[in-house]
């Protein structure tokens, strides 16, 4: 792959196999593949953001949404409960307009599902993990990806990324925000 070929995947998508995931994950959703699981829109109270760790994109997404009036939660399915918001995404969030600097990680299992909550994950993986998951199966799950423009239903992870692609997914994350506010009017605080 060429030196500029490969530049521009990874400003773009992360890395080669952030591009991989995201061409996979259209036929996932496509084919119904994805353990979505499509929300009652009016009965969606709370909008709950899932990723990994709970320090990049799901942290970004939950602040955002909440700084414009919407009722918000986020855990990670692999997190470390406590643990501020990764650097880089903290300094870029900064740059956007949204603080991240009071953010600390929630843990899965501290994770309080209320009704109405409706859980947006980052990747197809992850709602299997959910799905798989007695104590989450029963909640609405989709994408939060399936709300960007374009649709991007796989939103690579960040962590330890250059920072042309963190800008890039948060600026993603913060596009669906409008998009959530008119779907589930509901969630509004």
């Amino acid at each position: 792959m060429s030196p500029g070929l490969s530049h521009r995947i990874n400003a773009r998508f992360g890395t080669t196999r952030g591009l991989v995931r995201l061409i996979l994950s259209y036929g996932e959703t496509t084919l119904g593949l994805a353990s979505v699981e499509e929300p009652d829109a009016e009965a969606v109270r709370r909008l709950v953001f899932v990723c990994h760790g709970n320090i990049c994109r799901s942290a970004f997404a939950d602040v955002a949404a909440a700084e414009a009036g919407l009722a918000t939660a986020s855990f990670g399915l692999s997190a470390s409960h406590g643990a501020p918001a990764h650097p880089p995404v903290v300094a870029i969030a900064g740059e956007m307009g949204i603080d991240l600097s009071r953010h600390r990680a929630t843990e899965r299992e501290a994770y309080q599902p209320q009704p109405g909550d409706l859980l947006l994950a980052m990747e197809a993986r992850q709602l299997r993990r959910i799905a798989a998951d007695e104590r989450l199966a029963h909640l609405p799950r989709t994408l939060l990806g399936l709300y960007t423009r374009p649709v991007m239903p796989h939103l690579h992870d960040p962590y330890r990324l250059n920072d042309p692609y963190t800008r890039a997914c948060l600026q993603r994350i913060a596009g669906a925000i409008p998009e959530l506010s008119s779907r589930f009017p509901k969630a509004a605080r």
